[in-house]
């Protein structure tokens, strides 16, 4: 009985201290999920690691490395050594709040990179002419959303 008291305390202690773990930001979701590191290298090239590690919270329309695949190599490398519109591009994919997928209306948002994005949602989540196509991975400064193509502004 006493064994079983102390097996029972000892777990209970150990599902607290996972409840008080601090959950991960963006950046580190992103990294822990195996799926963006095309998406996690622009972001360092940018300098927006500490802004999407911030407070937030975020709502990121994230593209997968197959995502980035799409594009073709020299106009990634190209993205890729130009901060000033890597920047603009990436931010392009972030808004502010955090919109779970059910959350999600049909219409015009504007971005952190100051232009409007065109969310749609007959037949799932589409953002342009991008399709989610996995929702609502939490993170403790926001949501990523995935997508399957990366979304240029104007």
């Amino acid at each position: 009985m006493k064994k079983a008291l102390i097996a029972t305390a000892c777990a209970a202690a150990l599902g607290l201290s996972a409840l008080h773990a601090k959950a991960s930001t963006i950046v580190e979701t992103a990294v822990q999920a195996g799926q963006f590191s095309t998406l996690v290298k622009a972001i360092e090239a940018a300098g927006l690691v500490d802004t999407l590690k911030g407070e937030g919270p975020f709502t990121v329309f994230a593209p997968s490395d197959e995502a980035f695949a799409k594009l073709p190599e020299d106009k990634l490398n190209a993205l890729l050594a130009d901060k000033e519109a890597l920047t603009k591009v990436l931010t392009y994919h972030v808004v502010p709040g955090k919109v779970m997928s059910s959350d999600v209306q049909a219409g015009e948002v504007q971005t952190k990179a100051g232009q409007a994005i065109t969310l749609r949602t007959e037949g799932g989540v589409q953002v342009n002419d991008s399709r989610v196509v996995n929702a609502d991975i939490t993170a403790s400064n926001g949501v990523i959303h995935v997508i399957d193509s990366v979304l240029l502004p104007n």
